[in-house]
């Protein structure tokens, strides 16, 4: 062993250069199959411990050799750790490293970007010999940069305690690795970031829908008390009554948004489309709206019934406001006094056909009036908001013939 060093040491010696006769043709392509076989792999592999390990592993496999280590640069200690390998004991993967530095063979090929070949590490003038290769009895080495856009991320390197040639050929084997590696660790760095930033987005997001939250209870909680300050106007008093009921209605999209992201977010979006920002499940927001309509008319029986269903904001403020203004419509009048002492009962379902979101709002009381008909019902302003809502959402609605009672039937769709 040395310590000096050459700054010709890149070119291999020419025994290197001239190898041993050419390799059978059988031992390239097997090479080229097993650099296919990472190739998918390096694709789409999410592990980089894992593919670093898979490298080595196929690496010391299509060289036939003893050892194999990918080592990954520490800058702040200028040392190569060694991050995964074969051969080596367990106190050396994730332990042992060498040094960075142009008088090492890993270290030269990092710093210059050059693959370094020695065939006779006990003879080397151009590199000293790291001590963890001498403690094995390493013969012989070749390393290749392991680099993407980012810059270096460190080294594949193959050793081996017998006698033998590392030839030219055998650069372009490992380069493939090395190669695949530094695009599956970029790749995996980017889609990092990438999760880092869309986390971010829905914290802010769910942030922002908390806020809104609060802002619309308190506008709701002055609606209120502007309502009972009317008292001596009981059309006054119904409206605000009403503007409050649909203030808190968008409110409520805002809460379970806030409230669904918090549980959601570990999730990170997965198939079943939990945790994505900006959606909701219906199932709960309109249960919790029903129930905060329910307590405003202690006397009154309401049920709902909703399927789970992830749907955007943007289509669950309108949702909810329908169903506001269907449930606060049947409350008002399907059940006038003294027609139903047990107070009636009014159903809400919700449920996903095909690619049609339908939602019924039922009742079993007086019914509609006599030629009522949607589109006509223009003086109220209940039924224009109905109707304007309705457009929006690029829907239908209609009243199925039930027998008794009414029954609004609402199918939005789900595509398009």
């Amino acid at each position: 062993m040395t310590d000096q060093t050459d700054s010709t040491a890149v070119e291999p010696s020419p025994e290197a250069a001239r190898g041993p006769a050419p390799p059978d043709l059988d031992y390239r392509l097997r090479q080229q199959v097993i650099l296919s076989e990472f190739g998918v792999e390096a694709l789409r592999g999410t592990d980089v411990d894992h593919l670093l390990q898979r490298a080595a592993e196929l690496c010391a496999e299509g060289m036939n050799a003893e050892f194999c280590k990918a080592l990954e640069y520490r800058r702040g200690a200028d040392t190569l750790l060694v991050r995964a390998g074969v051969g080596w004991g367990p106190d050396v993967i994730g332990k042992a490293r060498v040094g960075a530095d142009l008088a090492s063979p890993a270290g030269f090929a990092l710093k210059t970007g050059r693959p370094v070949i020695s065939n006779h590490l006990a003879d080397e003038t151009r590199f000293r010999t790291p001590q963890l290769m001498a403690d094995h009895g390493i013969r012989r080495a070749i390393n290749v940069l392991i680099q993407n856009r980012d810059g270096a991320f460190g080294v594949l390197e193959v050793d081996d305690t017998r006698e033998g040639v590392f030839a030219e050929a055998d650069i372009a084997f490992m380069q493939g690795f090395a190669n695949l590696l530094g695009g599956a660790i970029e790749r995996q760095r980017t889609e990092s970031l990438l999760r880092a930033a869309l986390a971010r987005q829905d914290l802010l997001a769910r942030e922002m829908s908390h806020r809104v939250k609060n802002s619309l209870a308190i506008v709701a909680s002055l609606l209120a008390l502007q309502a009972r300050a009317a008292e001596a106007e009981p059309a006054v008093q119904a409206a605000l009554t009403d503007a409050r009921s649909r203030v808190e209605a968008i409110a409520g999209v805002h809460d379970q948004l806030w409230r669904q992201g918090d549980k959601d977010g570990d999730k990170d979006g997965g198939e079943d489309g939990q945790g994505v920002p900006g959606e909701l499940d219906l199932a709960p927001f309109l249960e919790k709206l029903v129930a905060n309509l329910a307590s405003g008319v202690p006397g009154q029986r309401l049920a709902c019934t909703a399927c789970p269903q992830r749907i955007s904001a943007d289509r669950a403020i309108p949702i909810g406001l329908l169903v506001n203004e269907l449930v606060t419509n049947a409350l008002k009048y399907a059940y006038p006094p003294g027609t139903h002492p047990e107070g009636g009962e009014i159903r809400v379902r919700a449920e996903r056909q095909h690619d049609t979101l339908v939602v019924e709002v039922a009742d079993d009381g007086i019914g509609l009036p006599a030629g009522f008909e949607i589109g006509r019902a223009s003086k109220s302003l209940g039924m224009r908001v109905v109707g304007s809502l309705m457009r929006q959402l690029g829907g239908s609605l209609t009243i199925p013939d039930r027998g008794k009672g009414t029954c609004f039937r609402l199918a939005v769709p789900m595509t398009g």
